[in-house]
């Protein structure tokens, strides 16, 4: 089957066809550096890294050219250095808070079984090719220099809406920088800006005779084209970029090269929420990827566990983050990576595995695959399928799922309903010492202990479940 992708640009399906199967080329909008990534900074991470391996399945590892910037200059990061270093001068207390976020970004996505990108360029190294866009876009009437600033002039791009119909509201509001006087439109959006006191700075563009810094969109134009030329095949990212990140990286990269396109095919991933509500740290379900790993809540999930629950939604699709799910998809990798321990993998993944992922990333329908493959005994294919998926398939690497745990210890129910017997004759005897130890021994079985009054009769009733 035919690799077909859903194109933003087009919204609809297509096949993909690269500009030259020789270099397959995708960038994908990294991180900006200044905090531990949450499980949404993951989920591009993981779309793109199951892509990624498609298509070197398809074209071949040396064909395939992925890049996936580091943004290391930004207002977020100059906040962050001068709380966390206030004795440090701030271009050093930068460098010591990029350095660090980014080797800890690294480390979750490693263990989130991502493969690192072909090409991880920091926007800092790339100062220089923005410099040159930009006065490309000056000398071209796309830019102008205004107070400092040099700002694209959106009216010299009508068809700037290329990625979504926004509104002219939200085009105003995407323009990043506070409405000023100085703009010649408010939709116009800054290229470059004057840096304040100790803050980062380069040498301007546009004969700006005060330092300054990028603004964010130009960075991932600079980079893109810096690493796989002015029109290269696919441009991946959060569906939160699409407006007015990419559309700003269209308009910006199109009037810079004089190309009637940017990237061929533009993929965006869903957004994500927590239980079914927004993740926000005033909700207290704000979770990092290093917590899950780590300890969140009393226990900690293997990167894998995670992946796998990520996958089980289409990435086009909003993904609900639960806890019984990571739970549910951490016990599956159990149960599979058990039935192909000791086996060897196939010499390649079964054609309905490839057929799946050939359908724009149909990773559901990979999955029940998967259930498929494991319920037959197929375990050769099996195997090479969560490799080509990123999975270890190696028991070793993963811990015991909590559910199991839970269900091994809970496995006699007549012993636990004995205990809560004995608990409740402590109680009536006020021997409340041994009623807390026998809780306390449940408890630590992986049994939840519920207490309520019978509503007919006054008497204290006691139910149990397995801990989630």
């Amino acid at each position: 089957m035919a690799l077909t992708l859903y194109n933003t640009l087009s919204r609809k399906k297509e096949p993909f066809a690269p500009l030259d199967p020789a270099q397959v080329r995708m960038y994908v909008c990294g991180p900006t550096v200044y905090d531990y990534a949450h499980i949404g900074n993951a989920r591009p991470v993981i779309v793109f890294d199951v892509l990624y391996r498609l298509l070197r399945h398809l074209y071949g590892p040396e064909h395939v050219t992925y890049v996936r910037n580091i943004t290391d200059v930004d207002d977020k990061i100059n906040a962050r250095a001068a709380k966390d270093y206030p004795g440090l001068p701030l271009n050093e207390a930068i460098a010591q808070v990029t350095q660090k976020t980014a080797d800890q970004f690294h480390a979750d996505m490693d263990a989130l079984g991502a493969l690192p990108p072909t090409v991880e360029p920091r926007a800092t190294e790339h100062i220089g090719e923005m410099r040159t866009m930009i006065d490309r876009l000056i000398a071209n009437g796309c830019a102008y220099v205004a107070e400092d600033h040099v700002l694209f002039h959106v009216a010299a791009m009508p068809r700037l809406r290329a990625v979504v119909r926004a509104s002219l509201d939200e085009m105003i509001a995407g323009a990043r920088v506070e409405v000023a006087p100085f703009k010649r439109d408010p939709m116009d959006f800054v290229l470059w800006k004057p840096s304040k006191p100790g803050e980062p700075s380069w040498t301007s563009p546009g004969g700006i005779e005060t330092p300054g810094r990028p603004g964010w969109h130009i960075e991932c134009s600079a980079m893109a084209a810096a690493h796989l030329g002015e029109v290269f095949d696919i441009h991946g990212g959060g569906i939160d970029l699409v407006f007015p990140h990419h559309e700003n990286e269209i308009a910006q990269s199109r009037c810079a090269h004089g190309s009637a396109v940017m990237a061929q095919v533009w993929m965006h991933n869903g957004f994500l929420q927590v239980e079914g509500e927004k993740m926000s740290k005033s909700l207290g379900n704000f979770v990092t990827v290093h917590e899950l790993l780590t300890g969140w809540q009393g226990y900690a999930w293997p990167g894998e566990a995670l992946r796998l629950n990520m996958l089980r939604t289409h990435y086009r699709q909003p993904l609900d983050w639960t806890f019984v799910g990571l739970d549910e998809a951490h016990k599956t990798l159990w149960e599979w990576y058990g039935a192909v321990e000791g086996s060897a993998a196939a010499p390649e993944a079964p054609a309905s595995i490839i057929e799946a992922l050939s359908d724009d990333l149909n990773t559901p329908k990979v999955i029940a695959e998967l259930h498929k493959l494991h319920s037959a005994g197929h375990f050769e294919g099996l195997r090479a399928a969560l490799g080509l998926l990123g999975f270890s398939g190696e028991r070793a690497r993963i811990e015991r799922s909590r559910q199991d745990e839970a269900g091994s210890e809970a496995a006699d129910a007549d012993a636990v309903d004995a205990l809560i017997a004995a608990r409740s004759d402590a109680r009536k005897a006020k021997n409340f010492a041994e009623a807390d130890r026998i809780r306390g021994e449940l408890e630590a079985m992986g049994i939840v202990l519920k207490d309520a009054k019978d509503p007919n009769t006054g008497e204290l009733v006691t139910t149990w479940e397995a801990a989630r």
